[in-house]
């Protein structure tokens, strides 16, 4: 299985064009921040652009996505957020939106209810080999969450069920100078920076069971 993951669109996925193969891929993951501020009619664009080249989608909504977006991507049927899908021997499951920030954006939640929200979307492919974690709001305290000043401003609930339940894979992003990886245990810890960069995550799990996951160009 070939998966493509990317987010931080922000109303620009002019950059899809630049992804090697992604009609091709079987899956593609959407890791919030479709948006700047915006609705379902934005959201519903960016969605429709990606969906014409492979429409074979999953997403979470972003920090900076109205709360209606993350209604849109239920009713699309296409929404990871405090939920799990599972494809073959892989589970994906995912949280939107992020940690409290100092801007008041609009999709913001506690680590209280951060916590819940994984925990609850964890249910649904705790039983699957291969697990990855599809979060808008990086772990803190790693690579994916660092600032330009150096200060750590991921979600430490996020962090803390990296720590204890180890899933194979975090693909993350909301920081944008965070372009990096790192991991936490086991977990490999992706955030590709913005679309436009161009940034995005390549996954492949091969026949003998093995699985690779890196950022293009890395």
């Amino acid at each position: 299985m070939k998966i493509i993951a990317f987010g931080d669109i922000h109303m620009d996925c002019r950059a899809i064009e630049k992804i090697p193969d992604l009609e091709h891929a079987d899956l593609v993951i959407i890791t919030g921040d479709l948006t700047n501020f915006g609705g379902k009619k934005d959201a519903m664009g960016i969605i429709e652009e990606i969906r014409r080249i492979n429409p074979r989608c999953y997403a979470v909504h972003g920090n900076l996505d109205l709360p209606e977006v993350n209604d849109l991507l239920s009713e699309l049927g296409i929404n990871l957020h405090g939920t799990g899908i599972i494809k073959g021997d892989i589970g994906l499951f995912g949280v939107g939106g992020s940690n409290i920030t100092p801007f008041n954006t609009p999709s913001e939640y506690t680590e209280e209810e951060l916590g819940e929200f994984v925990s609850k979307a964890h249910e649904n492919i705790q039983d699957v080999p291969v697990k990855i974690l599809v979060s808008h709001a990086p772990p803190y305290g790693t690579v994916a969450d660092q600032i330009n000043s150096g200060v750590h401003v991921g979600s430490k609930a996020i962090r803390e069920f990296i720590e204890r339940y180890q899933p194979d894979f975090c693909f993350t992003g909301h920081i944008h100078e965070a372009r990096g990886k790192d991991t936490i245990g086991q977990c490999l810890v992706l955030n590709p920076g913005m679309l436009k960069e161009p940034g995005w995550i390549e996954f492949e799990s091969r026949e003998d069971g093995a699985c690779i996951a890196r950022l293009n160009n890395s």
